[in-house]
């Protein structure tokens, strides 16, 4: 049975109160990802599917195991966020590592997200007729169009109650104190830490991810002070900018049953925190805030000062972490892409994956329909679009088009190899064709077999290996020299590549060349031992010959192509556990630190705790066990894809730069937003949200509108991931049954939250009599609507690249 990983990565921007909305979707894909953990476990479930949408979800992949024969897993391993987004990808995270429940953090959204609640004590209006004057301000925020969601009057879009919600809390709001921020900086991360407590509470079940299997995220802040960092120039040679844009990190690998976080709580709160501190409305986050939460938490914080010199290296060094200032991450990221696709390059490959990016926008910038008049740009608007508006609302076309070149230039070398193919299987076929035992292959005829073709292809290359050669040489001391800096402390890592560089010329690598063809010994020996990435390319292309190029030869039975896949991605898997610094063992930043004084020590460390050598035995061992079970048609095949590989990289690994073969799959992009999600409504964010009210503040002032704007998270989100599951199929499912599903899924969701969402009566039943109106009713999972979809597509950018 062909398995295959849809692997998402979760990019999430700011959206103030729209957070709400956000972790609807959140919610889903936690859904989701329980329901794929229960139908792929090989034992009784360590996850217990809930009854409801949970039952949908493992409805359609069970239906894709049985209409296409594919078992497909979903998982959400990458997670990036600003602001609100960094905020629901913290919790999200910590429920996808620990197994624990989203069910508390729903309940604290709804109960707790409330300008009432934020409002600092010291802020609040002392009395009824407190700032008494400042009630005509009330009236002209209420009806500001600036301010208003557009689309009316806010009389005509709420009921009597809630619009009377609204007008007490933005009262209260306006009659606090004045020139300081009204939300509490301890109040909010206290509510941050019970939201955590709350999770807890709810018990470690089993991680949503294989075991072993790494989980990255990243939320952004801002240094508001900024901190001085190192800029390499020629003259002078280091100069000294100020930096503001800050990263919060952490990496941890799913451990079943080990009860541990993502990070200790005073740590994921600072995160979440920082990466949420909008200007004016919260004050900055100061270390003294978070350290005073750990005293009132009567909480042992034993890694307080390893996170601290992680993250602010530089006033690290320089003893100023209780003069920083963090505020709101989406202040100079908001769509921060960048951080996820720099986790891409350390993720295992067990067997064929879809990666998606997941860019999760619900109120994308976007014109108002129809011709609208041209009006100047007036005084406060110019300034306040400036400050604020302009900065969020920046798209992600730079990423997007710097990927998409990436992209091109991937096509352009699968055209290459596609155009070499013929050629060098020919090459092979000769070069083995009278190749005693060639049909009966063992370890020591596998190992002499690839030095053969490797050094037919190195003298078949001419004078133009040498510079193949270098471009490999380069490749291995960058990722050595990446992988010593992640060892040593983020400000003591200049000098790394240089040291390295130094230390090979010394020992004969600057010639890299034979006389008679071919690689020097120095060099060989330097490729065994540390050359991983031309391992692990040659395992890709093996990969996808198995999984494209071969899947129409008649001579090859399928399942017998399968199982040459799997150990394929077994191998590559073991290969790819090498290549991260935590594959090096525990106790290697010890022998980093020495890599300036003896950069040899610290390359004959690598090589020990690599190992190469002993890895490839085992996976020859593996290989030829599987080629002992294949028919004659698909070993030869197997035998000439592998040991062709040296033809292929020589050719190919200097047109791009030492890119090479490392990946063919494309990596695809994909939006969730109210603009995308019109199976039920059309009209998009406007139509759906209430927090949009207010610049996006308006639903920390109803509770009706922050269950609205979960409710519709969850059934896009739903929607959505539908459509993400089922476009990652060769064949497609119907597109009624795709219809049916939707219909099913958004049904439980409206079945699920009906007793909870009660502060308008007519929500649920509104959007449930919505739902049936554009799905006729029929079998379950068989239902048909009654007109064609006019769904919108959401962006949907193929994307290739090998490292980001």
């Amino acid at each position: 049975m062909r398995q295959k990983e849809l692997r998402l990565a979760l990019v999430s921007t700011g959206g103030i109160s729209l957070a709400v909305y956000m972790h609807g979707v959140t919610k889903e894909l936690w859904h989701l990802s329980r329901a794929s953990c229960a139908v792929h476990a090989k034992g009784p479930p360590m996850v217990t599917p809930k009854p409801g949408i949970e039952d949908v979800w493992m409805r359609l992949l069970d239906t894709i195991h049985a209409q296409r024969g594919q078992r497909l897993r979903v998982l959400v391993d990458i997670l990036s966020g600003a602001s609100a987004g960094g905020i629901n990808a913290v919790f999200l995270a910590q429920a996808l590592v620990t197994g624990q429940s989203l069910e508390p953090l729903t309940r604290l959204w709804l109960a707790r997200a409330d300008s009432d609640v934020l409002l600092d004590p010291d802020a609040r209006p002392w009395g009824r007729f407190a700032k008494f004057w400042a009630q005509p301000l009330v009236w002209a925020v209420l009806r500001w169009p600036a301010l208003r969601r557009s689309g009316g009057e806010l009389a005509q879009e709420v009921g009597p109650e809630t619009r009377g919600e609204v007008r007490r809390k933005v009262s209260r709001l306006i009659r606090a104190r004045w020139f300081a921020p009204p939300f509490s900086g301890i109040g909010f991360s206290r509510l941050l830490a019970e939201a955590l407590d709350a999770m807890a509470r709810s018990g470690n079940a089993a991680p949503l991810l294989p075991p072993g299997h790494p989980i990255d995220l990243m939320v952004t802040a801002t240094d508001f002070a900024g901190h001085p960092a190192p800029l390499r120039l020629n003259s002078p040679p280091v100069v000294e900018e100020n930096e503001h844009r800050l990263a919060i990190g952490f990496r941890a690998e799913a451990r079943a049953h080990t009860g541990e976080g993502l990070a200790p709580v005073p740590e994921l709160v600072m995160a979440a925190r920082a990466t949420a501190s909008f200007p004016g409305a919260f004050p900055p986050l100061t270390l003294a805030e978070i350290d005073m939460l750990a005293a009132e938490r009567g909480e042992a914080w034993p890694s307080r000062s390893a996170f601290l010199q992680r993250i602010m290296p530089q006033r690290w060094r320089r003893g100023t972490l209780d003069q920083a200032a963090l505020v709101d991450g989406a202040v100079l990221v908001n769509r921060p892409f960048a951080p996820a696709m720099a986790a891409l390059g350390s993720r295992p490959s067990r067997r064929e994956v879809d990666r998606r990016f997941v860019y999760l926008d619900p109120a994308p910038h976007a014109p108002a329909q129809g011709p609208q008049p041209a009006a100047p740009v007036g005084f406060l608007s110019a300034i306040f679009g400036a400050l604020s508006t302009i900065p969020r609302e920046q798209p992600i076309r730079d990423n997007l088009e710097a990927l998409e070149r990436q992209s091109r230039e991937r096509l352009r070398l699968r055209a290459i190899v596609d155009s070499l193919q013929g050629e060098i299987e020919d090459t092979v076929a000769r070069l083995f064709g009278h190749t005693l035992f060639f049909d009966w292959p063992n370890p020591k005829r596998l190992i002499g077999w690839r030095a053969r073709a490797q050094q037919a292809a190195a003298q078949q290359a001419g004078y133009a290996f040498h510079g193949y050669a270098q471009v490999k040489l380069a490749g291995i001391v960058g990722d050595l020299a990446e992988l010593i800096t992640q060892a040593l402390p983020a400000d003591d890592n200049a000098g790394v590549e240089e040291a390295l560089w130094h230390h090979l010329a010394q020992q004969g690598l600057d010639n890299l060349s034979a006389r008679g063809g071919g690689a020097t010994s120095p060099a060989i020996a330097f490729f065994r031992a540390h050359d991983l990435s031309f391992r692990i390319r040659r395992l890709k292309l093996l990969a996808r010959r198995l999984t494209t190029d071969w899947d129409e030869a008649a001579e090859i039975a399928p399942a017998a192509r399968e199982a040459a896949r799997d150990v394929v991605y077994r191998a590559q898997a073991l290969y790819q556990a090498r290549a991260s610094l935590h594959g090096l063992g525990p106790g290697f930043a010890a022998s980093a630190a020495v890599v300036r004084e003896d950069p040899g020590a610290v390359l004959a460390a690598i090589a020990a705790r690599r190992d190469l050598a002993r890895l490839d035995d085992e996976v020859d061992g593996m290989f030829v066990h599987a080629l002992g079970a294949m028919d004659k048609a698909l070993r030869r095949r197997f035998l000439h894809a592998y040991l062709g590989f040296p033809f292929y990289d020589v050719a190919t690994l200097p047109l791009f730069q030492g890119d090479g073969l490392g990946e063919f799959d494309p990596v695809k992009v994909d939006r969730i937003s109210p603009e995308d999600a019109t199976a039920i409504r059309d009209g998009g964010t406007r139509a759906c949200l209430k927090g949009i009210a207010f610049t996006h503040f308006g639903a920390f002032f109803s509770r009706a509108w922050r269950e609205n704007d979960y409710l519709w998270g969850r059934l896009n989100g739903a929607e959505r991931l539908i459509d993400m599951v089922c476009s990652t199929l060769d064949v497609p499912l119907d597109p009624a049954l795709v219809d049916g599903f939707k219909r099913d899924a958004f049904l439980a969701i409206l079945d699920e939250e009906e007793p909870r969402l009660r502060a308008e009566r007519g929500l649920v039943p509104g959007i449930r009599g919505e739902v049936e109106a554009r799905f006729a009713t029929g079998e379950p999972g068989f239902h048909h609507p009654p007109t064609p979809s006019s769904e919108e597509e959401g962006v949907g950018v193929v994307l290739e690249f090998t490292r980001p």
